[in-house]
């Protein structure tokens, strides 16, 4: 939803949602949200198409409507020259989707159950998302990985097809981070300095290095504490910690629920504020001035609010200390 969002205020853009075998209230809400940020406005020009196969639908239903979401994309592509962003939820129910029709055709099931017909399946989907001289068409889709197996079938195959993944981490979710990524998970193929500036992907090593550093310390964290890490250690943990928390964000469609207001930040500032905290020009600033805040002058404003309040809370507590003294001298 806040790529939808973005995409279509910050950029113009268009979208497509398939949501495969989505639950009616889901779908719903997401509608009601559509329309509440305007991105579908009824009135006026929508930014946003919203198909559905729902959950009680048929599995041949289920099967197509992301065929069909991808249909319209290439519309927009095509005839009217679109750059199109199509959102896939969920690539896996796709799958079992087929896997009930291959059943109804009596076909001999392949590995763990899934159709013979599996890698067909999703090639003839996802060969489609392609790129032409009108326009382009990028897929972002939600892939379910049951019982977290990274090499089941049907997430292995999608994955083969991807240009990069973003992986969701119960772990992050538990420590309070959203959104919940976590970075030593993910990866890109365009991750490369011959595809993306020099600057970026320098920056982008080097975290995922402190950041591996710092897994690699928690075990001694654990044992030990860490007073028993050396000085250069006790620096690339403080370091990552701030990584950690900076790479939270409030999302915009998501104020109505935290109270937060919603940021977007530019690529060129995010990657100079985390070369920032690389070099350690903000090492002086709290941990916690960097979470849940947008580019690195929201974690400036919020760190100068943070020791605003703590002297405040320095001043009355001595103003009650010098009372207490008075008092009891009397």
């Amino acid at each position: 939803m806040e790529l939808i969002n973005n995409v279509a205020k910050g950029h113009g853009g268009f979208s497509v949602f398939a949501g495969v075998g989505e639950r009616t209230r889901e779908g719903t809400d997401l509608y009601l949200e559509m329309m509440q940020s305007k991105v579908i406005d009824l009135k006026g020009e929508s930014k946003c198409v919203l198909v559905y196969g729902q959950m009680n639908e048929p599995p041949g239903a289920r099967a197509r409507v992301a065929q069909s979401a991808l249909t319209m994309a290439e519309y927009f592509r095509d005839v009217e020259g679109q750059n199109v962003l199509l959102f896939i939820d969920n690539i896996f129910r796709f799958t079992q989707a087929n896997s009930e029709v291959s059943a109804l055709l009596g076909r001999i099931p392949a590995a763990v159950g899934y159709q013979p017909t599996l890698a067909e399946d999703l090639g003839m989907l996802q060969e489609r998302i392609t790129s032409t001289t009108k326009g382009s068409i990028t897929s972002v889709q939600a892939v379910y990985v049951p019982a977290d197996d990274i090499t089941d079938p049907a997430p292995a195959t999608t994955f083969s097809h991807l240009d990069a993944t973003t992986v969701l981490d119960r772990a992050v979710a538990e420590s309070g981070i959203y959104p919940a990524v976590n970075p030593l998970e993910c990866a890109s193929r365009i991750m490369d300095p011959d595809v993306i500036d020099v600057d970026h992907y320098n920056v982008a090593q080097d975290i995922v290095q402190m950041l591996t550093k710092y897994k690699e310390l928690q075990d001694i964290i654990a044992v030990l504490g860490i007073d028993e890490l050396s000085e250069e250690d006790k620096l690339v943990v403080d370091r990552a910690r701030k990584v950690t928390r900076f790479l939270s964000q409030p999302f915009q469609v998501a104020e109505v629920f935290t109270g937060m207001t919603g940021h977007y930040v530019q690529l060129d500032d995010t990657v100079e504020s985390f070369s920032g905290l690389l070099m350690g020009s903000y090492d002086q600033i709290p941990e916690m001035a960097f979470y849940m805040v947008g580019g690195i002058n929201s974690v400036l404003e919020k760190a100068k609010s943070m020791a605003e309040e703590a002297a405040a809370m320095e001043k009355q507590r001595r103003a009650r200390q010098a009372q207490a003294s008075s008092e009891g001298s009397n």
